[in-house]
């Protein structure tokens, strides 16, 4: 089997969600297919090493240039495509793909999410057929963007999410029906997506975690930290952080003044930054490794209230036998079962008791965090997962048309 991967991003360093998933999915598939991988790059990014991606056939990186400048900010408001597209569609990247396509035709093009949607006519013009597409969906994009809408307090930023999402929304329509096959980290995904299209093939891919990485490492020192992981540059992560600080910490830092707020995560935007100067907040910006925070928590919590997808930040910390309290919305799409082995806290007021039952309960906190390993080891280990998605594709191929 022949694959070409086709990324807005490269999936090292393995700092954020998106390339954790596209990481070891991508490793996965490479152990038993010829897979060419070709993503952006952004600006300033280190080069991987040398064998840090030897398990491709073939790596391509391509400059991100040119993102949000004002000519691309225009056609996003006026054109028919949003700029979430836009900003992934290059002629450099043009150019790259014209040359690994013109060298012969993949069994499979593998496109890690929708921004890289446009390249694929210039691949079928070059083969002169249709391309056996397949779309990896992160995210529904267009559900992320309206829930954003619904959040923002800025009515110049709710107009454009909205205009946003319905530009996002109709592509998701077109590829739904025009694509090979689709990839989703949740069932419930994958329901909304067949309501739009019945007809469309989706298979559920779930989120998964490295588990032999993350393992618990037993230690008799007090656990007196409450960590939030996730890039803090992105909307979702900026408004739970934000929220959980001033809704949530300061009764939480009352009844125990001993604990410490961690809020871990890359590129921490400035209303993220300044949360540092509440009581016992830290905000650690970019870390080389979020294993060793975990070994100290107390909590991982998981505050929020936008985004979409299904959150690795949960199934770290259940990897690492670490309790999790989370919204409804931030346990969104994973086998997690309340009061077994997670917490889910409807509003503001339920956090403190939430939170108060596991650091004062010890029998409790360990019954939580074995439910955790155990789950996460079961069901969500990246291995498992892997292996699924290559039986998935192959499955595909076979049952397609020569």
């Amino acid at each position: 089997m022949r694959i070409l991967f086709l990324s807005p991003r490269l999936c090292l360093p393995l700092l954020t969600g998106a390339r954790i998933r596209e990481y070891y999915l991508a490793r996965a598939l490479a152990l038993h297919a010829d897979v060419t991988y070709v993503s952006f790059i952004q600006p300033g990014f280190p080069e991987p090493g040398g064998g840090d991606l030897d398990f491709f056939r073939e790596v391509v990186l391509v400059p991100l240039l040119g993102r949000y400048g004002l000519r691309k900010i225009v056609r996003g408001l006026l054109g028919r495509l949003p700029l979430s597209v836009l900003n992934y569609t290059t002629d450099e990247m043009k150019s790259a793909l014209a040359q690994v396509a013109a060298r012969g035709r993949f069994d499979l093009v593998h496109l890690d999410s929708c921004h890289m949607v446009e390249y694929v006519p210039l691949i079928e013009d070059l083969w002169q057929c249709p391309a056996r597409t397949v779309y990896d969906w992160h995210n529904i994009e267009s559900e992320l963007m309206r829930r954003f809408a619904a959040n923002v307090d800025s009515l110049p930023k709710r107009l454009y999410a909205d205009l946003t999402a319905r530009r996002l929304a109709r592509i998701e329509k077109r590829i739904l029906t025009s694509g090979f096959g689709h990839v989703v980290c949740s069932q419930r995904e994958k329901e909304i997506l067949l309501d739009l299209a019945p007809g469309a093939r989706v298979s559920v891919i779930e989120n998964g975690v490295d588990t032999e990485r993350f393992a618990p490492v037993e230690d008799a020192a007090p656990r007196q930290r409450l960590v939030y992981v996730g890039a803090m540059d992105f909307h979702a992560n900026i408004d739970a952080a934000c929220w959980f600080t001033h809704q949530v910490w300061p009764a939480v830092h009352r009844q125990f003044p001993e604990w410490r707020l961690t809020l871990i995560g890359s590129n921490p935007a400035a209303a993220v930054r300044e949360l540092a100067r509440e009581p016992s907040v830290e905000v650690t910006g970019t870390v080389p490794d979020v294993a060793p925070y975990y070994r100290d928590a107390l909590a991982a919590i998981v505050p929020l209230r936008t985004g979409g997808g299904t959150r690795l930040k949960i199934l770290e910390a259940l990897a690492a036998g670490v309790p999790v309290v989370s919204s409804p919305q931030g346990a969104e799409g994973l086998a997690v079962t309340p009061g077994e082995n997670i917490e889910i806290v409807g509003d503001s007021s339920g956090w403190l008791a939430a939170l108060t039952a596991i650091g004062t309960a010890p029998g409790l906190w360990r019954a939580r965090s074995h439910a955790g390993i155990a789950l996460a080891r079961s069901r969500y280990d990246w291995r498992l997962l892997g292996e699924r998605l290559y039986e998935e594709y192959r499955s595909w191929l076979a049952s397609a048309p020569a």
